[in-house]
C-alpha cells in the first residue's frame, strides 16, 4: 500500500481544466481526477482507517519504498504489478503520468523477497486493476480499444504466456466505452459469486461467468459506482465504501455476504477506490 503523502502538493489550483472539470498540468505530468482540490489530511485519515481495518482482519501490510515524487496516483498500488503462482508480474503502465511507479514496486517486492517472474515489455501495456481471478484455473483481463488505453491485447497476451505455463486459462474482456480497468465493473466476492455493473461489461463475459457456475449480483442505478471497487477480505466478506443502495445490500445479504462500510470518498476523488488501493501479495487458497 501507499499512504497519500507530499505528492498531493503538486496539485495547483491555478491549473484547472474547466472543459473536463478537474485539475492537471500536462507539461509537468500530473492530473487530479476531481472538480474539487484534494484534502490531504482527510485522504490520509481515510487511508489510515482502511489500513487499520485490514490489519484487524489479520492482513500484514507493506508500504511502498521511497518517495512518490509527483506521482499522485501511487496510492493505487493495485496497478503496477500482478501476483501469480510463484511471484509477481511487473506491469507497464498505460498512463504516462503513472510511468515510474513500476520501479518503486519492483524495489519493494525485491526487499520483501517476492520473486519477479516477468515484466511487461515492448508495445504491451498492462495495469493490475484490469486483472481478476475467477477461480484457481481461470483469470480475466479487461482490455481497452480506444485512445488512452491502459491495457492492450499485447500486454494481456504477455501475462497470458505466464498463466498458460501454469495451467491457467485467460479470458480477455473487451471493456466498453471509456472504462479503463476491469475492477471498475467486476469484482469476485465469493468462490462462485461476483458483484458487477453490466453496463461496463460485454454480454459474452456474463455468459462465460454463467458457464463456469459463477453467479452475479448487478449493482443498482441508485448505487455509487465505487461500491464495485470494494475489497473481499474473505469469501463473502467485504470492505465496502459508502454509497450502496438498500436494494443492493439486500441482494448481498440474500447471498450470505457480509460487509463493513468505510468512508473513502476523499481518496476516490483521485480516481480509485478500496480495491485499487491494495495489491495482494499472498492469499489463502479457497
Amino acid at each position: 500500500m501507499h499512504r497519500p503523502g507530499p505528492e498531493m502538493n503538486v496539485v495547483d489550483p491555478a491549473h484547472r481544466l474547466p472543459e473536463i472539470g478537474s485539475y492537471g498540468d500536462p507539461a509537468v505530468g500530473w492530473y487530479f481526477q476531481s472538480d474539487s482540490l484534494p484534502d490531504r489530511p482527510l485522504m490520509q485519515a481515510q487511508h489510515d482507517a482502511f489500513t487499520a481495518k485490514l490489519q484487524a482482519e489479520g492482513v500484514e501490510v507493506y508500504y511502498l519504498d521511497g518517495d512518490a515524487g509527483i506521482r499522485l496516483k501511487q496510492v493505487y498500488t493495485r496497478d503496477p504489478f500482478i501476483m501469480v503462482k510463484g511471484g509477481a508480474i511487473i506491469c507497464r503502465m498505460g498512463a504516462r503520468i503513472r510511468r515510474g511507479e513500476e520501479l518503486a514496486t519492483t524495489r519493494t517486492l525485491a526487499r520483501i523477497g517476492v520473486p519477479i517472474l516477468r515484466t511487461i515489455s515492448g508495445t504491451g501495456v498492462m495495469e493490475g486493476g484490469s486483472f481478476a481471478w475467477l477461480n484457481e484455473k481461470t483469470c480475466a483481463i479487461g482490455i481497452g480499444i480506444g485512445i488512452g488505453v491502459r491495457v492492450n491485447r499485447e500486454g494481456a497476451e504477455q501475462v497470458g504466456e505466464v498463466r498458460r505455463r501454469q495451467g491457467v486459462e485467460l479470458l480477455i474482456v473487451e471493456l466498453t466505452g471509456y472504462d479503463i480497468h476491469l475492477d471498475v465493473s467486476f469484482l469476485m466476492i465469493d468462490r462462485d459469486l461476483a458483484l458487477l455493473n453490466p453496463m461496463g461489461l460485454p454480454f459474452s463475459f456474463l455468459e462465460q461467468l454463467t458457464a463456469r457456475g459463477i453467479k452475479y449480483i448487478e449493482i443498482d442505478p441508485a448505487d455509487d459506482p465505487w461500491i464495485n471497487n470494494s475489497l473481499a477480505v474473505a469469501p463473502g466478506k467485504l470492505l465496502m465504501p459508502e454509497g450502496a443502495s438498500n436494494r443492493t445490500l439486500d441482494r448481498l445479504a440474500a447471498h450470505g455476504v457480509t460487509w463493513t462500510t468505510l468512508p473513502y470518498g476523499a481518496v476516490q476523488k483521485n480516481g480509485g477506490g478500496l480495491h485499487c488501493s491494495t495489491a495482494p501479495l499472498r492469499r489463502d487458497p479457497l
